[in-house]
């Protein structure tokens, strides 16, 4: 390359993002829990409406996302006004960055925080400032204290990813109320639908004017491979986002899948039960043969392990049996897997195989 054609500076600071790996060496069938899907897989609903689309692949997608914002507006019971439509929630994440944050700005984040956070202000030019948790939870004492005339963004994933904790809406008002007047705090829901009752943030965002939340299809309904997200904050807001958006981010299935998938609540719900029933029994049976984990709100565990040589070598033993978890040292916790929450059969396996390599021992 020529010597004078250099990146934005930031950009080769940014290590390159991993997805959850799906395939073992030698492994023809395996059981993969690295990423997070839903075990169920996607609604019979959003299946069908995907198909029906077929002959629409000629046409361009519209721009204004128009129908499925309404059936957002109409499950989740917020103005459709104010919610936009991107290629998944990182889309949207993203242009809150190059929107809001640039050279000598701080975007703000905790230590677990998902790992993309860093990317996004490193891609703009801004600082990524890396604040401590506490316990593997998000301290918002912490983050106030990291506060200054240079934050413009603060992500807060709640639930969190990859520790599966969260923390409730007085604090989290409590943060929101005390961040500085040019700051927005950034609610990640990707996971918020996994939590019985919870409503992600949106009360916030309808009670203030530095709240916004986003949210996925990715996880609780089934359509990681559509590449569908959303999110909702004040006017002012999504009207800058919606400035430098793509006007066909979004194909003609995917708008018509999400569409049918929100509208879906029945294989919704049924996703949630589940999730909880089989979470809360792989949490408890992993415990019992020595393997703790804080209490997951999401669809997935963080197991812990005496340290990062046993969380490695429980790793290489899964691998062995044909199990893929996600090992988190890129998170800062070297010592833990992150498993996905499967059905009854994955489950199992995973504590029979992890039960056998803690025998071993």
């Amino acid at each position: 390359m020529a010597d004078g054609i250099k990146p934005q500076p930031g950009i080769m600071d940014i290590a390159l993002y991993k997805g959850g790996a799906s395939s073992v060496a030698g492994k023809e069938n395996v059981l993969k829990l690295s990423s997070n899907e839903n075990p169920l897989g996607t609604s019979d609903a959003a299946k069908e409406a995907m198909i029906r689309t077929a002959h629409m692949l000629h046409r361009y997608p519209p721009t204004d996302h128009s129908a499925l914002r309404a059936a957002i507006g109409e499950v989740w019971d917020v103005d459709p006004d104010r919610v936009i439509c991107g290629a998944g929630s990182g889309e949207i994440l993203k242009l809150l960055a190059e929107a809001y944050a640039g050279p000598g700005d701080e975007v703000m984040f905790t230590e677990h925080g998902f790992s993309m956070y860093p990317i996004y202000a490193h891609a703009c030019g801004a600082t990524a400032r890396v604040v401590p948790e506490r316990e593997r939870t998000v301290d918002v004492d912490a983050l106030l204290a990291a506060c200054s005339a240079k934050t413009k963004l603060v992500f807060i994933a709640n639930p969190a990813n990859p520790t599966g904790t969260m923390i409730g809406a007085a604090e989290i008002a409590r943060l929101a109320d005390a961040l500085p007047d040019q700051a927005i705090l950034v609610l990640d829901g990707a996971y918020a639908e996994f939590v019985d009752g919870y409503d992600a943030g949106l009360s916030l965002v309808e009670a203030r004017q530095n709240v916004f939340m986003t949210r996925t299809f990715s996880k609780i309904y089934g359509l990681g491979g559509m590449r569908v997200g959303w999110g909702y904050g004040p006017q002012p807001i999504i009207d800058v986002l919606n400035r430098i958006r793509g006007p066909f981010n979004l194909s003609v299935p995917a708008l018509a899948a999400a569409e049918a998938a929100v509208r879906d609540t029945e294989f919704t719900d049924k996703c949630r039960i589940e999730n909880a029933k089989w979470r809360d029994w792989l949490a408890t049976a992993l415990a019992e043969i020595g393997v703790p984990s804080d209490t997951s709100t999401a669809n997935f565990i963080l197991a812990r392990f005496a340290d990062a040589a046993e969380a490695e070598a429980c790793d290489a033993h899964l691998r062995e049996e044909g199990i893929i978890a996600r090992p988190v040292a890129s998170y800062g916790l070297p010592h833990c897997l992150r498993i996905t929450v499967g059905d009854e059969s994955a489950c199992r396996q995973v504590v029979h195989a992890i039960a056998q390599f803690k025998g071993s021992r």
